[in-house]
């Protein structure tokens, strides 16, 4: 949603898929990925790794299925989530199949390393039969050999060829509801093979930057490609790869999204960097804030600032805001206008009421249209 015209983002028209019950692609909302790193095997601990990253608002979880053992705990693990689960598949085409035959909604597929054509037929099969779509992942660290020495370094040209020949390959087989990845932890690399393949199909695009790294390293690398890409209208779900929990990775990807206004999702904090001028702790308040209201899912839009420079200002453009003020005392807005004063002791929890009340009135507000849509759709 753009507010003004300079915040406005055209993005690209592509076919729409299903991985479950979530569309991807064409008018549906850019989605979040993240993927498990406990063993598939061990069903509970990946279950519950799961249902942390629904907390955190992933539409979508990929998990690993390597083994015999892993495909045959994924009927399990699908039962138990209330997300779409991709199975990711290397090596062994026969993996495929059974998690097709678990309850995958997509498999995450490189044809470059899963064997002949015959084989990649016998996916395509499974997937047709269970009602599964596919991810093409091309990664520039397993090209194909002829490409390699075509082109004789992994280069967008070499990614995107690649991504295109197993595109075509499906499509023989009469498969369409792919989705297609071209991935490199080089930013440049990822983004020019993302902007040629985004010219030269129609597929929806899964966008990453794979092996960003840590937690801030490979948050900043991350931000840069797929800022970039979401900002040109490119992608139409995305998984931000770190170092890291699974649950970050979700938290990085909204909040993305929400900086580029392409989703809303949970409480978005505005905040200054802090100076000598600051009536209280805003880097600690902001840090309490961020941990006591991770849970709320509605998007609101929350300013703390340190002063009455900037403060009057950026409370006018937020929902709830908080601006510094003398002896202890400052200043709380609601809807842009000074509402009441709070001392700095009380300052934490009361903020968090506040935000706290606005999302239950919010959920209360949709649940009650939804009533009167139900209401009004059966009565038609």
């Amino acid at each position: 949603m753009a507010y003004r015209p300079y915040q406005e983002i055209l993005r690209r028209r592509s076919r729409q898929i299903g991985v479950g019950k979530v569309r991807v692609g064409g008018d549906a909302p850019i989605t979040v990925q993240t993927m498990t790193n406990t063993p598939t095997e061990d069903a509970q601990a990946t279950i519950e790794q799961i249902r942390r990253c629904e907390l955190a608002g992933a539409d979508i979880v990929r998990v690993s299925c390597p083994t015999e053992e892993s495909t045959a705990a994924l009927a399990e693990i699908v039962r138990e989530v209330n997300v779409p689960i991709v199975a990711d598949i290397h090596f062994h085409y026969r993996r495929a199949i059974e998690a097709a035959a678990a309850g995958a909604a997509c498999l995450r597929i490189n044809p470059g390393n899963i064997g002949s054509k015959e084989r990649v037929k016998e996916v395509v099969k499974a997937a047709r039969d269970h009602g599964c779509s596919i991810r093409i992942g091309v990664n520039a660290g397993s090209l194909e050999k002829h490409l390699l020495e075509k082109y004789g370094e992994p280069n967008p040209e070499a990614l995107v060829e690649s991504a295109l020949w197993h595109a075509d390959h499906l499509l023989q087989e009469g498969f369409d509801e792919f989705k297609i990845s071209v991935k490199a932890s080089d930013v440049f690399l990822a983004v020019a093979a993302y902007q040629q393949l985004a010219e030269a199909c129609d597929h929806p695009l899964h966008i990453g930057i794979t092996e960003a790294g840590g937690r801030r390293a490979g948050t900043v690398k991350s931000a840069i490609g797929l800022g970039s890409l979401l900002w040109a209208g490119v992608g139409d779900t995305l998984r931000v790869s770190l170092s890291a929990e699974p649950e970050e990775e979700v938290s990085v990807g909204w909040e993305m999204l929400k900086s580029l206004h392409l989703r809303h999702r949970g409480v978005k904090i505005v905040s200054c960097p802090s100076c000598a001028r600051q009536g209280f702790d805003v880097i600690r308040t902001v840090e309490k804030l961020e941990e006591r209201l991770a849970h709320i899912e509605q998007p609101i839009t929350l300013s703390i600032i340190g002063c009455v420079v900037n403060g009057p200002g950026e409370a006018l453009m937020t929902d709830i805001g908080l601006t510094g003020g003398g002896a202890g005392t400052h200043m709380v807005y609601a809807a842009g206008k000074s509402d009441h004063t709070i001392r700095t002791e009380d300052m934490v929890e009361h903020i968090v009421a506040l935000v706290t009340a606005k999302a239950e009135a919010m959920a209360a507000e949709a649940r009650a249209a939804a009533a009167e849509s139900a209401t009004r759709q059966a009565a038609e």
